[in-house]
């Protein structure tokens, strides 16, 4: 059974405050629909001070979606670490997976965009050191023991109930990021199917004595968006798509390596490069993804465009696949 994914950046160009409540609550309604019908992760995303409304606070909205479902994880994919205070954001953490049973996945990496970090006055230069202290924080802190901190005594409470911790993965597409994670001994997330930083990463858990493992996306982890006539879906949804494509374009210099990396400037280009798909239920079936990632509200979608493709990958795909 592939691993099913809903992804929700909640990305709304142009929006009203009425317009992006009705999105926001319509992305919680589909949450509970999805747990109700299998679907076994839902995935959202940080980004600050977006034209297009990019959803900046993507623990608020996780505990909305625990609020509304009773099994699906929440996979935060990822969070940018050195913008947040660390003993904050441990109890953050903490109380999300006390909240949900331990159904909080963060990923922590340091982004790529300098302007976020001139949003937050946080010096660029100084990212790596301050994702180290980050990481080493909320080892520490969920602990729930007092430990030292920039020069003082800190306890945080409450303590996860996860044990050891909250799932924290470190993600990342560099050999700054693989090191990182290793020498913590912390799952790796590699931002792209990256088999050679993979293995770097294993070398690197022999170096340090330490253990850990991989989530590493497949070869093939196209957004999908599922429509009973792609043609006409293309036609009129295709602008959506293409909007996030070139707005994660607009972010990525050619060091940024990305499972989700389009050089499409047209929609027939995109459609073409494969990595936005709109398929009917019987070829997404036909694909035999190991990971089915549903975008149901990319780019500005119309809600009830979304509503539609999320029911026919609930009704139509998830049986076939079952069978």
């Amino acid at each position: 059974m592939p691993i099913t994914v809903v992804r929700f950046n909640l990305v709304e160009p142009g929006a009203t405050p009425a317009s992006l409540r009705a999105r926001y609550q319509a992305a919680l309604e589909m949450t509970a629909y999805a747990d109700e019908h299998g679907i076994s992760t839902v995935q959202t995303e940080e980004h600050h001070g977006v034209a297009n409304n990019w959803l900046p606070s993507p623990f608020a909205f996780a505990g909305a979606v625990f609020g509304a479902t009773k099994r699906l994880a929440v996979t935060v994919s990822a969070v940018i670490g050195p913008l947040h205070d660390p003993l904050r954001l441990a109890e953050e953490i903490a109380v999300l997976d006390l909240l949900s049973g331990g159904r909080l996945v963060t990923v922590a990496g340091i982004g790529y965009r300098p302007e976020e970090y001139a949003q937050f006055d946080v010096d660029w230069k100084r990212r790596g050191k301050l994702q180290d202290e980050l990481l080493e924080t909320l080892l520490k802190a969920w602990t729930g023991e007092e430990f030292e901190y920039r020069g003082r005594t800190v306890r945080v409470t409450p303590r996860p109930c996860t044990e050891p911790h909250p799932l924290l993965l470190v993600g990342g597409s560099s050999r700054a990021a693989a090191r990182r994670a290793a020498r913590l001994g912390l799952p790796f997330f590699p931002s792209a199917h990256l088999p050679e930083l993979e293995a770097y990463y294993k070398e690197r858990l022999v170096e340090y004595g330490t253990e850990g493992w991989t989530m590493m996306p497949a070869a093939e982890t196209p957004l999908l968006h599922i429509a009973e006539d792609p043609d006409r879906a293309w036609d009129t949804y295709g602008s959506c798509f293409l909007h996030e494509a070139r707005t994660y374009a607009s972010w990525q210099s050619g060091d940024i390596r990305s499972a989700v990396k389009s050089g499409a400037t047209t929609v027939q280009e995109l459609r073409a490069e494969g990595v936005y798909r709109i398929v009917t239920p019987q070829e997404c079936v036909a694909q035999g993804l190991d990971n089915l990632v549903l975008h149901p509200l990319a780019g500005g979608m119309p809600v009830e465009e979304g509503w539609r493709s999320l029911r026919l990958f609930a009704e139509q795909v998830l049986p076939a696949l079952t069978d």
